[in-house]
């Protein structure tokens, strides 16, 4: 069963990744090679990514041996990214644009289908009483190492992928706020995981 999820699950994953490409291609204003790189420079292609590679791991590999993929805490882990990745889209992106077609069956796929799988996969599968606390920090590298290759990326290119961190427009000290809002609310929910984990769910 739980093989046969991971394998569903990774095909929904590769295929809204793989025509989100193929659509900014189609649409891009920028050159082939600039068009990808901006393209992994979205929090939720990365991260779509990532659990799209753990579901292809998990679904596909007969006998997995990844100490690091079968750890607990490390489900728990994307679960979270991909949880922050719909949140964040449905409060402060979905207004933004309103996608017709493909893009918003893709964009339906990318930012509120996979975030709930994800989590009803966490909710079947994690060692939940053995995911600590102290595993937050751990995690909170990938975002916070995100948001400093963004700005990074950004002072030189002139691109923000998101508005709530765009410097051009907002300025380096609103920017910056609104990254440490995101990255509280990140501890938070991480936190939040943890306790329903351990408290509720018990396995």
């Amino acid at each position: 069963m739980k093989r046969n999820l991971a394998a569903l699950f990774a095909l929904i994953g590769w295929f809204a990744l793989i025509a989100q490409y193929i659509l900014m291609i189609e649409n891009r204003q920028t050159p082939i090679p600039e068009t990808t790189i901006r393209f992994f420079s979205f929090f939720t292609i990365l991260t779509n990514l990532l659990v799209a590679i753990y579901f292809t791991y998990i679904g596909f590999t007969k006998n997995p041996t990844s100490k690091l993929i079968q750890q607990p805490g490390f489900l728990t882990a994307i679960t979270i990214y991909i949880t922050m990745v719909g949140l964040i889209y449905q409060i402060a992106l979905r207004h933004v644009w309103q996608p017709k077609g493909l893009q918003l069956t893709v964009d339906e796929l990318l930012h509120s289908l996979i975030p709930i799988i994800t989590i009803i996969f966490w909710c079947l599968y994690e060692a939940t009483k053995s995911v600590k606390y102290s595993q937050i920090l751990k995690w909170a590298i990938y975002p916070v190492f995100y948001l400093c290759y963004i700005l990074v990326r950004g002072r030189y290119s002139g691109f923000y992928p998101y508005p709530f961190i765009d410097v051009t427009s907002l300025g380096i000290e609103k920017a910056l706020t609104n990254a440490s809002v995101l990255l509280f609310v990140f501890i938070i929910i991480s936190a939040l995981f943890v306790f329903i984990g351990k408290s509720i769910i018990k396995r």
